[in-house]
C-alpha cells in the first residue's frame, strides 16, 4: 500500500512514522519547505521525501492520501488526486484505527482549547494514561506509534473533521460554533457548521455529544438533523434533568442518574465562557468515571491557556492582558465581555468575513481606545471610528504596546484580542502571543 503525505508539519510527518510502522510505502511531499528538526526524522526513518515542489508522478499513484490541515481542497494537487477516485484523508482519520483507546474529541470556533487542556488535566490529575493531540501538541498519530495511552483527548478543527470517513470519538464536544474560516467554506456559514458536526456523524447509541445548548447555530442544526449520540447539553441560562447547568452560582453536572456540584467562584477559570468551558470538560470527567474530590481540585488549580486571556504584567496599576488566540471575532466578544474595567483594545490582523458590529455594546461600555495593529485596518475603523475617542493605527507590536501604555491610567486594562488570524505581521497566534508579551516587559 502507498501512503502520500501532503505537508511535512507535525500532522505529516506523525502520519509518516505511524505509516511506515504499519507497513505502507511513505512519501511526504511538501510544497513549502521541511523544517530541519522533521526532516532528520524523515532521514533516521528511511522515508522518502520532497520539498517546495509537488511531484505528481510520486504522488497521484497513491492508495491514500493523508491531507495536512492547512492545505485547502482547492489546491492542485488536491483536485487533481479527487478526480482520479484516490481517498484523501485527515491525520485523524488515518490514525485512529490502529488504537482501541478510549477518543475523546472536542471541536468547536472558540474555547477548544480550553477545554480540550482542561479535560486532559481532569483526567491526568485522576491517574489516567492519557494522551492529548490533535490541533495541537504532538501529533496524533506519532503517538500511536510511539506510546500506548489507554485514552486520548483529541482538539479537532474542522479541517481535520473534513478529512474524516470512519472516525468517531467515544465522547464528542461542541463548545459552540460562530463565523470563521468562511473563506474555506465557499463563504457559506452552514458548510462550516456541518463540517463541525462531522464529529458526531459515526456515533453511536453508546457514544455521548456534549454540547453548548445556548447557541443559535447549535440548536438551528439539531431542527434539521439528528445523532445517534446521548446527548448532553450544557448551559448557563437553562436547566437540565440531563446536562450542565449553572444555578445559584454552583455548576451542577447530572449525568447517567448521578450529581455533581461546585460554587463556581471556586473554579480557578474565569469569565462566562470559561463557565462552559468547565461544565463541558467536567460532563467528560463524570462520564469517565472520576472521583468528585479530583474533579474539584483539578477544576481549581487548572492554569488555563497561554495566549487566551493570559495575565502578563500589572505595571502602574494597569493591567496587560495576552488573548492573542483570539482570531475571530467571537473569542474577543468573549474578552471584552469579561473586562471590568476601561479597556484599551489592541485589534487588528488578516480578516476573515468579520462582522465587527457584534462588538458594539461592548466597545461602547468598556472600551476607551483602539489600537488598530495590522496591515489593512480600514473595516475596523469604519465600525468603530466614532465610537471610541482615541483610535489609532500601528503596525509593530512594539508600537501598539508604547501606545497603550500612553493611552491608560491607574485602574485600566490594556488588552490585546486581536478577532482576526496574524499573518500579516506574525508567524502564527504565538507568535504574535509571544512578542506582545515582550514588550510588556520591556516597557
Amino acid at each position: 500500500m502507498r501512503l502520500v503525505i501532503l505537508g511535512g508539519g507535525e500532522s505529516g510527518v506523525g502520519t509518516a512514522i505511524l505509516g511506515k510502522k504499519k507497513g505502507y510505502e511513505v512519501f511526504v511531499s511538501d510544497f513549502g519547505k521541511i523544517k530541519g528538526n522533521y526532516k532528520e526524522i524523515l532521514i533516521i526513518n528511511g522515508i522518502a521525501w520532497e520539498e517546495e515542489k509537488h511531484t505528481e508522478d510520486f504522488i497521484l499513484n497513491a492508495d491514500v492520501v493523508m491531507k495536512s490541515p492547512g492545505i485547502p481542497d482547492k489546491s492542485p494537487i488536491v483536485k487533481k488526486l479527487l478526480e482520479k477516485g484516490i481517498a484523501v484523508i485527515s491525520e485523524i482519520e488515518f490514525a485512529a484505527p490502529f488504537t482501541d483507546a478510549t477518543i475523546i474529541g472536542i471541536t468547536g470556533s472558540n474555547g477548544k482549547t480550553t477545554t480540550t487542556m482542561l479535560a486532559h488535566h481532569l483526567l491526568k490529575s485522576a491517574g489516567l494514561n492519557v494522551g492529548l493531540g490533535g490541533n495541537i501538541g504532538k501529533s496524533f498519530a506519532w503517538q500511536i506509534a510511539d506510546n500506548k495511552y489507554d485514552s486520548y483527548v483529541l482538539e479537532l478543527s474542522s479541517f481535520q473533521l473534513d478529512g474524516i470517513v470512519d472516525f468517531k470519538p467515544h465522547i464528542a464536544i461542541i463548545t459552540n460554533i460562530s463565523p470563521d474560516h468562511l473563506d474555506r467554506y465557499d463563504y457559506k456559514y452552514e458548510n462550516y457548521i456541518d463540517a463541525k458536526f462531522r464529529i458526531t456523524m459515526n456515533q453511536t447509541e453508546d457514544d455521548y455529544l456534549i454540547y453548548d445548548a445556548d447557541d443559535e447555530a447549535i440548536n438551528e442544526w439539531f431542527k434539521t438533523h439528528t445523532t445517534k449520540a446521548k446527548l448532553i447539553p450544557f448551559s448557563l441560562t437553562k436547566i437540565f434533568s440531563e446536562g450542565a447547568y449553572i444555578k445559584n452560582n454552583k455548576m451542577e453536572i447530572k449525568i447517567n442518574r448521578e450529581e455533581f456540584t461546585m460554587d463556581t467562584e471556586h473554579i480557578a477559570l474565569e469569565g462566562k465562557h470559561n463557565m462552559k468551558n468547565a461544565m463541558a470538560a467536567t460532563s467528560v470527567a463524570k462520564l469517565m468515571q472520576i472521583r468528585k474530590a479530583t474533579i474539584r481540585e483539578s477544576l481549581s488549580n487548572f492554569q488555563g491557556v497561554e495566549h487566551r486571556l493570559e495575565k502578563v504584567l500589572k505595571i502602574q496599576n494597569v493591567q496587560y492582558i495576552n488573548d492573542s488566540k483570539a482570531t475571530n471575532v467571537n473569542a474577543t466578544f468573549f474578552a471584552l465581555d469579561s473586562m471590568n474595567t476601561p479597556t484599551v483594545w489592541i485589534v487588528g490582523g488578516v480578516d476573515k468575513g468579520n462582522d465587527y458590529n457584534e462588538l458594539m455594546s461592548l466597545v461602547r461600555e468598556k472600551v476607551k481606545a483602539i489600537i488598530c495593529l495590522g496591515v489593512d485596518n480600514k473595516k475596523i475603523i469604519d465600525v468603530f471610528g466614532n465610537v471610541v475617542d482615541m483610535m489609532i493605527e500601528v503596525s509593530n507590536m512594539d508600537d501598539a504596546v508604547r501606545m497603550a501604555q500612553r493611552l491608560s491610567e491607574k485602574g485600566d486594562t490594556v488588552l490585546l484580542s486581536p478577532a482576526c488570524a496574524s499573518f500579516d505581521l506574525f508567524e502564527n497566534y504565538e507568535d504574535r502571543g509571544n512578542q506582545f508579551k515582550q514588550a510588556v516587559k520591556n516597557l
